[in-house]
């Protein structure tokens, strides 16, 4: 049940992908020939006034067809025939649909508790050596330590002990102003805590915030901002070297880390709680992997769009989009490729142990 509910939410994640192409696609006036969800052989079809909606055997995948999508055509409603801004805006919509997905499922998921904790400087410590006007003061935001935002107190506790040393790049809101504390000294040590026990701390208390409506709001987008950081580390890994190929998962490799961690879950709601999870990630990688500069993808077509728009108006020539076409085609063979290669090696994993 479990997989088959993973399936299903991959299809629903790329069905709002495409939505957002199509909603976009439909305001400025542009025909979508064709409205598909799944890939392969179809196994049901409407004919709409004019457009067709198909429904395909295999649940992952779809496409949104439009009108001179490659290809030059005289007709004013072809997707080349508009101009570089909209066709720009019926690109990205896919992506932004995404996130927007991302960030319902985040918002869906505040913690059931009442309150949650903030980096606002509520109190010092006894003996903190960073207390003054100079250096931190009750009611500053920790915004950001040593360049990293700190959207939660999560962030403060995870990236301050990677420098390996007690001086930080403080930054903090203050009255509204950003206040820049360079190599300020922040030595993690022990602290006699509330319940008169002994642990390890920075020397500061920060300010616990009660849920409502703009409070949710605003931890859900944090959130999904802290998502959004997850997948550019997880890239520059990628693109460093720290991880490989064998490293990646495609989708068999989702769906069997969903299912574990599903079954591992002590409860239902717990299962129900970090899978939602896991898919509001995977809907914030789809947005981000998508507008990257890759043939075949949507921000591959937007970055073609930009270096056509600058040949055309350097020679006043306009291009044939069908040379564009043959480049983004190479690429999406490509991309099935990859999926392939990542697909035996999900295998490989999940049942061999390769």
């Amino acid at each position: 049940m479990v997989i088959i509910i993973a399936i299903l939410a991959f299809g629903v994640l790329i069905a709002v992908h495409e939505l957002g192409h199509f909603f976009a696609a439909k305001a400025f006036g542009v025909k979508v020939e064709e409205f598909a969800l799944g890939m392969g052989p179809t196994i049901f079809k409407k004919q709409g006034k004019e457009t067709l909606y198909s429904l395909r055997l295999l649940p992952l995948g779809g496409f949104c067809a439009m009108e001179g999508e490659d290809e030059q055509m005289e007709s004013p409603r072809a997707f080349t025939s508009q101009k570089a801004w909209k066709r720009a805006i019926i690109l990205c919509a896919g992506a932004f649909m995404n996130f927007v997905l991302g960030f319902i499922i985040v918002a869906c998921l505040v913690p059931a508790s009442k309150s949650f904790t903030e980096p606002i400087v509520a109190s010092f410590m006894e003996s903190c050596p960073f207390v003054g006007e100079d250096k931190m003061l009750e009611g500053d935001r920790i915004y950001s330590v040593d360049g990293h935002r700190t959207y939660f107190v999560s962030d403060f506790n995870h990236y301050t002990p990677q420098s390996g040393s007690d001086y930080h790049d403080v930054v903090v809101v203050r009255d509204g102003k950003k206040v820049h504390l360079d190599n300020l000294y922040m030595p993690l040590k022990e602290y006699t805590l509330a319940d008169g026990s002994i642990g390890l701390k920075y020397g500061i208390n920060l300010a616990q915030r009660e849920y409502g409506f703009g409070a949710t709001v605003k931890y859900a987008w944090f959130e999904s901002m802290n998502l959004c950081r997850i997948v550019w580390e997880s890239l520059g890994m990628l693109v460093s070297g720290n991880v490989g190929l064998r490293d990646m998962s495609g989708v068999i490799g989702v769906v069997d880390v969903v299912n574990d961690v599903a079954h591992e879950a002590p409860n239902a709601s717990a299962a129900a709680y970090s899978v939602s999870y896991i898919f509001a990630l995977i809907a914030v990688n789809l947005a981000i992997m998508n507008l990257l500069p890759i043939p075949a993808l949507d921000g591959g077509r937007v970055f073609f769009l930009i270096v056509t728009a600058i040949i055309e108006a350097i020679t006043h020539k306009k291009l044939n989009p069908k040379y564009e076409g043959y480049i983004h085609s190479a690429g999406f063979f490509l991309l099935m490729a990859l999926m392939i290669f990542l697909m035996f090696s999900d295998v490989l994993k999940a049942f061999f142990g390769i």
